[in-house]
């Protein structure tokens, strides 16, 4: 037989967030700060009015598009936090999860040889979602004594003739970082010269602990070439729920609902009407747990700083980007060590690009005791690390 199998999905590496995630799962007694996902249940009023839609039978297709009343609230949502109306009816499709809008963005806008700029470290997804669409990945390497931000002269540095549209992955998986008003109008006054499209990728934009997050469709001649991305996963502990959703130029948005269309027909309904509750009632609780990230967060830091682990101090998200440069070990091997030794998963930096060598992402997504445990275990191997170095 010949082989059936596509080269291009053939040629696509797998997830390198899930290897260490799989292992631990089966070891005893392993802590994992591995994955990216609240260790908060979904609110109690969210989860409830998921049951109570189950309860009246509501397990109806809706419409392609999203349930009207939830993309009335999204609209309403976003012009609350930052500062853009988007028409729910025109510019607004409900998605399952952010990642199937970044596939679909991709897929509505790329023609074969488009070229998408990527900045690295960020999110998995991107660069294989490109490469489906046919469009050419472009890599710009982020660097940590630009604090992981995107710079207008790494942007410039980047563009060509073929460049189609700019992933913005801020706030950033896995580092961290944020873009404040300032990066963003740089970056903005390139993308309007050079007539290019911008993908924002904001899901962590509650998780913002230096002030309130700034989109870029907020900016003057913006908005007319985002694409924004979001969701309900991280700011209200709805990961399984599988919902998100996009906004942007009504003709994008028409064409990323016909592949909605036919790929998914729409979203799940009970997660739906589930959402109009988060959108309505659930700011409190996006406050409490933002709270409670930034405590942890700073706990982290600290206690990485005080091991003597170089970190920049992140202001988004719910993660660190520590280097272990000073060791001498790829990440990987580092990863592998330290879940073999010590029983700890984390996520060697090359997960999220090759610039992401010689990091390592943690996830505070999680207990303050299993943080504590995690990182004083973390304290020990660091120390037998630095031992054997100086005994060589």
């Amino acid at each position: 037989m010949r082989n059936f199998l596509a080269e291009k999905v053939v040629n696509i590496p797998p997830s390198g967030i899930r290897k260490f995630f799989d292992i631990v799962s089966e070891m005893p007694d392993a802590i994992s700060l591995g994955v990216g996902e609240p260790d908060f249940d979904t609110p109690w009023h969210i989860r409830e009015e998921g049951i109570y839609s189950l309860e009246r039978g509501r397990t109806f297709y809706t419409s392609n598009a999203g349930l009207k009343e939830l993309r009335e609230e999204i609209s309403a949502y976003l012009q609350r936090r930052i500062h853009v109306t988007y028409d729910p009816m025109k510019e607004t499709v409900v998605t399952v999860g952010g990642s199937e809008g970044i596939d679909m963005a991709f897929r509505a806008v790329l023609d074969p040889g488009d070229e998408v700029l990527i900045p690295q470290p960020s999110y998995v997804s991107y660069e294989p979602c490109a490469v489906l669409a046919g469009g050419v990945p472009v890599i710009i390497n982020l660097k940590e004594e630009n604090e992981f931000r995107l710079t207008k002269e790494e942007l410039l540095e980047a563009v060509t003739e073929k460049t189609k549209i700019l992933v913005l992955p801020f706030p950033n998986n896995p580092t961290g970082a944020i873009m404040d008003q300032k990066d963003l109008e740089e970056i903005a006054e390139v993308l309007i010269e050079k007539d290019i499209l911008v993908l924002s990728d904001e899901i962590y934009s509650e998780l913002s602990y230096n002030g309130d997050h700034v989109s870029i469709a907020s900016l003057p001649g913006m908005r007319e070439r985002t694409i924004l991305i979001n969701g309900f996963s991280k700011a209200y502990a709805m990961t399984g729920w599988r919902l998100g959703y996009a906004c942007g130029p009504a003709d994008i948005i028409e064409q990323m609902t016909k592949i909605h269309q036919f790929a998914i027909m729409c979203a799940p309904t009970n997660s739906q009407f589930a959402a109009v509750d988060a959108l309505r009632n659930g700011d409190g609780d996006v406050a409490m747990m933002r709270e409670s990230y930034d405590q942890r967060r700073r706990y982290v830091v600290h206690t990485l700083r005080e091991m003597g682990l170089q970190c920049f101090e992140p202001f988004g998200a719910f993660y660190v980007f520590p280097s272990i440069q000073e060791f001498g070990m790829t990440s990987d091997e580092f990863a592998t060590r330290f879940l073999e030794e010590e029983k700890v998963a984390v996520v060697p930096g090359t997960a999220f690009g090759a610039c992401g060598e010689g990091f390592l992402r943690l996830s505070y997504a999680y207990s303050l005791e299993d943080l504590k445990e995690a990182f004083g275990r973390l304290g020990r191997f660091v120390s037998r690390l630095r031992e054997e170095k100086e005994g060589k």
